[in-house]
């Protein structure tokens, strides 16, 4: 007796799933302890499917799994001939024969429809096959009649993947398992390149690019990296996992080594070639480039770039958007470039500005001191103002005072960006001071 874990046995059950994925990406979850792998097509690189049973069954058995297994035509059949026939590989011609002697179970119905049908002296599914099929949906629901054809062909049943299917996709195996981080990368670059003929015969570039490294044990590693922009080249894609490969270090632990290695496009978009000057370098391959190595090593959703916006309140002139979102939309400098025009501000703004106290010659004059923080400073140098009015549509509190906003410099040399809130007079008898930013 032991005390029941289910929320530990579905892990185990993705977990020998992520391992099965070595014999074929289509694979699916049927819990509480079963899996469902579609290997269309890939059975012959294990030498056909009785060779690719016995291979499964081998390697589960040395971890220390009782597995069984069917291949037929169908789910429904290969689920019924796994548990309740004998396991092994069902001729395309003879999934009637291997199911019909089966009981009623195997067609995955409720136990009480298997009770209610055996009261009525219907045991095996052929005592099912050879009756009218309008009553027994009457009686027992569609849902039997519909398992029923799912397992005998007549009705299609897809499965559902666990792991997205990749748009691309490239594999090696080794005889011998490899451990050096130089050899992963190597392989990686080949995969690379395979992957590179297929995507430009399509036109297109991958955006996320899956890795996954299968150790002799039975653990997989998988790593993602996104690009700011289509890519193809082997080389980049090699610099990139070798930077996340540095992140990871010993969570990326190869054990006794890898025996398989699979490269994969999880995510492609159009990439046409691109007409390149004779002079001068690309300044937009270059910054796609530094965006996907700071992604690899730091996550693509702590890269960020500020992109103007057509306002002149600070609060709202510039958004934070992903990096890799828009470098690859650079033909639109209107988006990314700096007017050099435009007055200085500083790069950070606190996130909310903070009171200051401020002594001025007049009262609506530029600051000759300011206390901020407890701390006194006299003002050497001031630039201003540069009046701004809120807009009366951003403002949910009712108040739209005009900024007085002045760039001052204390006699220690820190430069800050100060406003007054409100005219003189006009909307305020007596505007407040506050401190927005700091300048580098």
């Amino acid at each position: 007796m032991a005390e029941a874990d289910p929320e530990a046995d579905r892990r185990m059950l993705e977990n020998i799933a992520d391992w099965c994925d070595r014999y074929t990406p289509l694979v699916g979850l049927d819990p509480p302890d079963g899996l469902v792998l579609d290997v269309t097509g890939c059975a012959h690189l294990f030498g056909g499917e009785a060779a690719l049973c016995r291979d499964l069954v081998a390697r589960l058995a040395r971890q220390g799994f009782r597995a069984r297994l069917a291949v037929a035509d169908t789910v429904g059949a290969a689920w019924g001939v796994a548990r309740y026939g004998t396991p092994g590989v069902i001729a395309k011609d003879e999934t009637a024969a291997a199911v019909l002697p089966l009981p009623i179970a195997a067609l995955r119905v409720e136990p009480d429809i298997v009770t209610a049908l055996a009261t009525s002296g219907l045991k095996c599914v052929s005592d099912l096959a050879c009756r009218p099929r309008a009553p027994l949906a009457a009686r027992f629901g569609k849902g039997l009649v519909l398992r029923l054809d799912q397992a005998l062909g007549r009705a299609d049943e897809p499965i559902t993947p666990r792991l997205p299917v990749p748009d691309a996709m490239a594999e090696q195996r080794f005889h011998e398992p490899i451990a050096r981080e130089d050899d992963v990368l190597g392989t990686v670059e080949h995969l690379a390149r395979q992957l590179a003929i297929v995507l430009e015969r399509r036109g297109e570039g991958a955006r996320l690019i899956g890795l996954a490294l299968f150790r002799t044990d039975g653990k997989v590693h998988r790593l993602e990296i996104g690009t700011g922009a289509p890519l193809r080249d082997a080389a980049r894609v090699r610099k990139l996992f070798e930077e996340r490969l540095a992140v990871l270090g010993d969570a990326c632990d190869p054990g006794f080594g890898f025996d398989m290695i699979r490269l994969s496009a999880l995510v492609t978009e159009r990439s046409d070639p691109a007409q390149t000057g004779l002079a001068g370098p690309d300044h937009a391959e270059d910054l796609a480039h530094l965006i996907d190595r700071l992604g690899a090593r730091f996550g693509l959703r702590r890269v960020s770039r500020l992109v103007p916006q057509d306002t002149h309140i600070p609060e709202f002139a510039v958004i934070a958007v992903p990096a890799h979102g828009i470098c690859g939309a650079l033909a639109a400098p209107s988006l990314v470039d700096q007017d050099t025009l435009s007055v200085t501000r500083p790069l950070r703004l606190f996130e909310w500005p903070e009171q200051v106290e401020v002594m001025a010659q007049v009262p609506d004059g530029p600051p000759i001191r300011f206390r901020w923080r407890h701390v006194l400073h006299d003002v050497a140098v001031v630039e201003g103002p540069e009046r701004i009015a809120i807009e009366w549509w951003r403002d949910d509190r009712g108040n739209k005072l005009t900024r007085d906003y002045f760039r001052v410099e204390n006699r220690l040399g820190m430069r800050a960006w100060l406003y007054r809130e409100g005219l003189y007079g006009r909307e305020t008898p007596q505007p407040n001071w506050y401190l927005h930013g700091l300048f580098a």
